[in-house]
This record gives C-alpha cells, structure tokens and sequence, in this order.
C-alpha cells in the first residue's frame, strides 16, 4: 500500500505544473525544485527522524560521496523526465521513461551485490523475480499501446492534449531520462550506513529512509540547479519570478506584469507539486522497509504502480482519445498486467516471512 500511494503521488505530481500560467519551463522546475529537493526533504526528516545531524556526523566519506553522487547521475534523469512529459504526454513518456529505469533499477542491485543467484533458489524468490519479469512485460504492452496511439490519433489531437508533441525527441529524451533515472535506486542501495544509523539514535522503522533522501537529492539538485540557471540566463526568464513575462501574442512587444493572483497561484502550484514529487519517496522508503530480503523488488512495484496511475491520469487529460478499440484494449491490459504483477511481488515477499 506504500508504494501504492508513492505511486500515485509519482504520477500525479506534474498535474499541478499544467496550471502554471505564463512560466517557462525552467522557471516552474526549479521553483517546484525548491520545494521538493531542499525544503521539505529535510523538514521530514528532521520531525519524523531522531539526531539528524548526528547521524550525518557520524556516516563515513564514503557513504555520503556514493548517495551524493548517484544523486547527481540521477538528477540527470530527473532533469529529463519533465521533457519527457512535454514531448510525449503523461501516458506514452512515463511507460517508455520507467520501463528502462525498472529494469536497471531493478535488477543491477541485486546482481552487482552477488544475491540474485541466492534469491533465485527460493520458492518465495523465484515469484518475485517471475513478478519483476510479469511488470516488464505489462510496461512493455502500455508502452506498445502507446506507440498505436501516436499513429491512430491525428497529429492535431496530439497537439492539442500535448501542445509540444514531438515523438522522435520524446523519445530519445526518454531513453535518457530512464537509464540516468535508475541512479536514485542505486543510491537507496549505498544508503544502508545512514539506515542503520538512524535506527540506531531511535527512529521508527518506516521512517528509516528519510536521512537517506535528503543526501541524494542533495545531488539530484546540483544537477538541476545548474541546468535550471544556465536556461535561465539564456532565456532571460528571471524576470518570470516576480511576473514580468514576454507578451506571447505579440512578437518584440513589451513585456507584461502578471497580476499579484496570477503570481501567488504559479507559487502555490509549484510547491504544491514539489510537495507531491517527494511524497512518492516518502512513502516509497516506507514500504521499502517492509519488504525484507526482497527490498530490491520494490523498484519494480514503484515504477508499476506510478505506470498504472500516470495512464489513468492520460485518460482524464483525453490523451487516448480517438483510438480504436483495440489499442485502448491493448491499454487496458496493460495496466491489469501491472496490478496482477504487484500481487505476484506481494505473494512471493509473503512467502518469505
């Protein structure tokens, strides 16, 4: 159920950013960034952890340098996950994004520490492996019925659920953007010192991760921030922030004043989807430590589930209208694929106990 509703705030977390108005792209980002990589990583851990400092006090070097940096590999992703979503929509730009980083973030892990081997010679091992395989093939089958929707739906509906469509760099981006964004599980991985630390000074199990986060996206925001700036600078969009944005019916025109609603409405949004986008982390680390000698496999039941919800949300935007049948179909068991697959992880970890 954990990572159920991580799931849910993954794929919900840029709804927010659609009623941004009269923001360039680098400007929300890094405002919701704010938020979601700084402020409240660390205002959750130092509520809900015990001796936060200390805890970093007393990790090793090497520890912090391996969460920072995959931190930073992984901002890389982070970075071209929201262009994913510019390009391809909700539905096709998180299936093709996630199926790459669930296989990556899945099951290099466990075969870089020498246990799959170990794991596959259980009853109880061998279904949550077989459930890892069952949510790549249901991404796959989300991900095909997308690839159908693109050539069914004309290239003006496309436009107008996606107003800067473009399949061909979609996709690219998204490659990227799956391969880089599988860095965050690896830095979970290398977080294990801090764990046992945390727990250590009295903090609750489920609240064990948190410490963790606020280490890697210390690393994801360096990534961003740099990005972030350099667009910035380059589309002399500061001035965005306190509401002097280009007039965008007129070509050289002055610029124009958003009213002080307007202004406090994109901030409200923004920290309302930075707030969203580390819930799928909060949440993720509680059900993370819950699944025992499987915890690996948790990657797998994040990234389905956010599949199952981001396609849900492509269906309230119209995304899938005008498809036929068969591939709405095809989506659809796509998405009873991934449930069943969840169920089959959950069986096996059950087993395990």
């Amino acid at each position: 159920m954990f990572h159920w509703v991580g799931g849910l705030s993954a794929a919900s977390f840029y709804v927010p950013y659609k009623a941004v108005r009269h923001w360039s792209w680098e400007i929300y980002w890094a405002t919701g960034g704010i938020f979601s990589w700084i402020f409240i990583p660390w205002l959750f851990a130092f509520t809900q952890t015990n001796d936060l400092i200390g805890v970093f006090s007393r990790t090793s070097n090497e520890t912090l340098f391996w969460c920072y940096f995959f931190g930073l590999a992984w901002g890389f992703g982070a970075l071209t996950f929201g262009l994913t979503m510019r390009y391809l929509g909700l539905s096709l730009g998180m299936a093709v994004a996630l199926g790459l980083t669930t296989v990556f973030g899945t099951l290099i892990p466990p075969i870089y520490e020498g246990t799959l081997g170990t794991l596959s010679q259980s009853i109880s091992g061998k279904i949550v492996l077989f459930g890892v395989f069952v949510t790549l093939f249901g991404i796959a089958v989300v991900a095909s019925a997308g690839r159908d929707k693109e050539t069914e739906v004309s290239q003006k509906n496309s436009r107008e659920s996606i107003a800067e469509f473009n399949f061909s760099k979609g996709i690219l981006v998204a490659i990227f953007c799956g391969i880089m964004s599988a860095c965050f599980a690896y830095g979970l991985a290398a977080g294990d010192e801090i764990r046992a630390l945390t727990l250590a000074a009295g903090t609750d199990t489920l609240n064990q991760g948190l410490p963790v986060l606020c280490i890697i996206l210390a690393g994801g925001v360096t990534t961003n921030t740099v990005w972030c700036i350099y667009l910035i600078v380059n589309n002399k969009s500061a001035g965005e922030l306190i509401g002097n944005v280009e007039n965008e019916t007129q070509i050289d025109a002055p610029k124009i004043i958003l009213s002080r609603k307007i202004l406090a409405y994109n901030y409200i949004y923004c920290a309302l989807a930075g707030l969203i986008w580390y819930l799928q982390f909060f949440f993720y680390t509680m059900g993370e430590s819950q699944m025992g000698q499987y915890s690996f496999s948790s990657w797998a039941l994040h990234m389905a589930s956010i599949i199952i919800f981001s396609t849900l949300w492509g269906f309230y935007f119209k995304e899938w209208r005008g498809v036929s049948q068969k591939t709405f179909f095809k989506v659809c068991s796509g998405i009873a694929i991934l449930v069943f697959a969840t169920i089959i992880i959950g069986w096996g970890n059950s087993l395990a106990s």
